[in-house]
């Protein structure tokens, strides 16, 4: 089964598309799938993408482009209906990684902003509709395929009579350790922020401006920012949690809260309504600006403490509580490391995915700063400290250690069985996707334009 969506990167090339380079197109209702259309600048708009990114679309792209946007459609539809939540916290983490793996591809904000005729906040704002609709698409995927199991023996009776050339290929895995250090914000920047914050509450108090106006103004939410920094009806657990326990606490709509610190930065909140367990709040977002020189600082540091691995030297200061004779990369880890999530498993990256947690990337699965920096490294080497944006979109330094690389290879039954085991399951999820699919078009409205009844689909029950 094709897959049924595209890239993020796609998705929002695609908003750019229609707005700004397909104008000149007549636009016409070219599909119908219950009450969505879809538009023939749709189609275009994706179709361009794929001839800039050389994508390749199953059979007539003409016929396959709206199929799988009218199949994008169906699960979208029941995944709201499903009431299939992605939090906040998860979309602004992910538009900033994906943003800052995007800076680092074309070169620098400046060239994204110039390849998409658009400012960053304009960028974010398409990227965080298009990420939410993605993640809501991927868990509404998730719930319909998450009864499915597969037995050992189902495993070996499917490979035991696919001929060799038919065997899966392994690709090159690795696992890798990692020390990440924070950039300490200044003190100044901090109180920088604050006193900005305690200015817009200021200035609401007296009558000098309004929650939403400044919001609009000086927000660095982007999506609530839009609408003047209101948020959505939202339950406690998928707000952070300082943030929810402050709006939570809110009772009178005319004020404003205290000063909020969340992994994002600095708040301040109004309330607009509640609802049972629900809150509807419109908020302020400011993030102090981590400075070049603390980041200078965490780079030597690191460099530092890589060196005192590499030699095997406990560090002086170490000295008077250290026992071992030697420093290794995972008392390192224990010591120095701010990397909550690898910290108590010697610095070992997770890598969690439908089919479970895994110490082993492929290295396309890797944060594109961690795939660079091992590339070329020998098992047992350290690399040169770097900068990334972390799982919860802060900025950190990090050395690695490349643990193990097991290279590509055919899959046998023996050495990779779990891997086989996945095949497996993603045959089963693909089926049973696609039956969903074919029994949700038979309960759905749809109406297809006449040039495309004579296309091959991939679904059976478009045409009627």
């Amino acid at each position: 089964m094709q897959f049924l969506l595209v890239s993020l990167f796609t998705m929002v090339t695609l908003a750019q598309a229609q707005n700004d380079s397909l104008n000149a197109i007549v636009d016409e209702v070219i599909w119908v799938v219950g009450d969505e259309a879809i538009l023939k600048s749709d189609v275009e708009a994706m179709r361009l993408e794929g001839q800039q990114n050389g994508l390749r679309w199953a059979g007539d792209p003409d016929c396959s482009i709206p199929e799988q946007i009218a199949v994008q459609k169906l699960f979208l539809n029941q995944a709201i209906t499903d009431s299939i939540e992605v939090t906040e916290s998860e979309i602004s983490l992910g538009v900033e990684q994906y943003l800052e793996q995007m800076i680092s591809v074309i070169g620098s904000r400046e060239k994204l902003e110039e390849y998409h005729k658009k400012n960053m906040s304009q960028i974010r704002a398409d990227l965080r509709e298009s990420y939410r609709e993605r993640q809501m698409v991927q868990g509404m995927q998730q719930k319909l395929t998450k009864d499915i199991t597969v037995s050992p023996a189902e495993v070996r009776r499917y490979f035991r009579d696919l001929p060799q050339d038919s065997l899966p290929f392994v690709p090159t895995e690795v696992e890798v350790q990692i020390i990440t250090l924070m950039p300490r914000v200044e003190q100044e920047e901090i109180n920088r922020v604050k006193e900005e914050l305690r200015d817009y509450t200021d200035r609401i108090n007296k009558g000098e401006s309004t929650f939403q106006t400044l919001a609009r103004f000086y927000s660095e939410d982007p999506e609530s920012a839009r609408r003047g920094g209101e948020m959505d009806y939202m339950g406690r657990g998928v707000l952070d949690p300082a943030f929810a326990n402050v709006a939570f606490g809110l009772t009178d709509p005319k004020k404003v809260s205290k000063i909020v610190e969340s992994e994002f930065g600095f708040h301040i909140i109004q309330l607009i309504d509640k609802r049972g367990e629900k809150i509807k709040v419109r908020h302020i977002l400011r993030k102090p600006v981590i400075s070049e020189e603390a980041v200078t600082k965490a780079i030597n540091r690191l460099d530092t403490i890589a060196n005192d691995i590499k030699a095997g030297t406990v560090p002086e200061t170490l000295k008077p509580y250290f026992k071992a004779e030697t420093f290794t990369f995972e008392d390192a880890v224990s010591i120095y490391s701010d990397d909550k999530d690898t910290r108590n498993n010697n610095g070992l990256m997770a890598n969690v995915t439908q089919e479970g947690r895994t110490s082993r990337f492929k290295m396309a699965e890797l944060p594109s700063e961690v795939a660079k920096a091992i590339e070329h490294l020998q098992i047992g080497e350290i690399s040169e400290p770097f900068q990334m944006i972390n799982e919860r979109g802060k900025k950190v330094c990090a050395i690695v250690k490349l643990k193990n690389r097991t290279e590509g290879h055919k899959a046998t039954i023996t050495e990779d069985f779990q891997i086989m085991k996945n095949v497996v399951m993603a045959k089963l999820r693909e089926k049973k996707l696609h039956e969903w699919v074919v029994n949700r078009i038979k309960s759905t409205y749809v109406r297809i334009n006449d040039r495309y009844r004579d296309c091959k689909f991939e679904y059976e029950g478009w045409v009627r």
